[in-house]
């Protein structure tokens, strides 16, 4: 906020004026560009500052699908985020064909199943790199490595995985990778793309001369300021972020599974985010008696990651997501446990 301030209440002109504000106001953007560059390993000019996530997203497989105007086909996971799987669902229904890769019941993607996906006519491969519900991670790097090999884009939704662990882009090399601010505490609004150089883009979003020519719309100075702040922090706090948080959410998750009847752990037990715990709560019978998921907030659907996971019965209906950060205290922790035994009791009384 400190660094977001002055550009609310003193310098609050149009970057692409031509007077001094507007000089000036480029200026951070480029230090902002430098920062989010920095946190994933990339050159400044590789960044492409956009308004969110599903942006960035929607913006990377338009831009794989117009340089492949003869090949129609998208290569995903049953797992990905709604603004991937949705965009699939709009190019189903233009004509396209959408291959979505099934995960196991620890949410791991096999790499097999990738290879055998991908034919003449897929244009992109849209995979995430950690699972907004459940944190499991896939093997970017694999997955770069398979989709190079086989001349295929590949976009990377890194969403979740920013700032929570190292990305480094010199090292994986994917084409786009999506990033937003506030999933490392930069205010909502802001996201970035990153584009490989060479890599195909066409402009999503058209308008004026933003953004190289690359996205159109006045960019929102105060939040890409804040953006670049925030992944700068992000960066510095890293190499002790992981072992903090990793040991909060394995004293939460013990205490909830060893004390809480009928508690399953969703997702790989090591191969996800050190921040992330997904629970369901089952019956006595085996059976959850939720009458909705935490994960969609505002909608009865059950949770479509845990079904894909575990599509043989109703957990799904009753999951608990806990996401911790460099702030949570163990206080904090304790106070989650006690809230999740009585959660525990409300569930198991809701009619399903």
């Amino acid at each position: 906020m400190e660094a977001m301030l002055p550009y609310f209440t003193e310098v609050w002109g149009n970057p692409s004026s031509t007077y001094k504000f507007g000089y000036k106001l480029k200026t951070v953007i480029e230090t902002a560009r430098e920062q989010v560059a920095d946190l994933i390993g990339a050159h400044p000019l590789e960044i492409i500052f956009t308004s969110c996530a599903t942006e960035s997203n929607n913006a990377a497989i338009h831009a794989a699908l117009k340089a492949n105007p003869g090949k129609k086909c998208i290569v995903t996971s049953a797992v990905e985020h709604s603004s991937v799987l949705n965009y699939c669902v709009a190019l189903e229904k233009d004509g396209g064909r959408v291959t979505r890769l099934s995960v196991d019941r620890d949410g791991l993607l096999k790499l097999a199943d990738l290879e055998a996906a991908i034919t003449d006519d897929v244009a992109v491969v849209s995979l995430m790199w950690a699972n907004n519900e459940t944190g499991v991670l896939f093997p970017v790097k694999e997955i770069a490595e398979i989709c190079k090999l086989r001349g295929v884009l590949y976009h990377c939704d890194a969403v979740q995985a920013a700032g929570k662990i190292e990305i480094d882009v010199r090292k994986v090399p994917v084409d786009y990778l999506s990033l937003t601010g506030h999933k490392f505490h930069a205010p909502k609004g802001a996201g970035a793309l990153y584009v490989r150089r060479k890599a195909p883009f066409s402009p999503y979003i058209h308008g004026g001369h933003q953004e190289r020519n690359l996205r159109g719309g006045t960019e929102s100075v105060p939040l890409i300021v804040g953006m670049g702040r925030a992944a700068e922090l992000a960066r510095r706090y890293l190499p002790n972020y992981e072992k903090k948080v990793h040991l909060l959410r394995d004293k939460l998750e013990e205490a909830i599974l060893s004390s809480i009847p009928g508690t399953e752990l969703n997702g790989h037990k090591t191969q996800r985010l050190a921040n992330t715990t997904n629970i369901t709560l089952i019956d006595q019978e085996g059976v959850c008696t939720s009458s909705g998921s935490a994960c969609l907030a505002d909608s009865d659907e059950p949770s479509y990651v845990i079904k894909a996971m575990k599509p043989e019965g109703n957990q799904s209906r009753s999951v608990i997501r806990f996401s911790l950060g460099m702030e949570t205290t163990g206080a904090e922790v304790a106070n989650v446990f006690g809230y999740s035994r009585r959660l525990a009791g409300t569930l198991r009384l809701a009619p399903v």
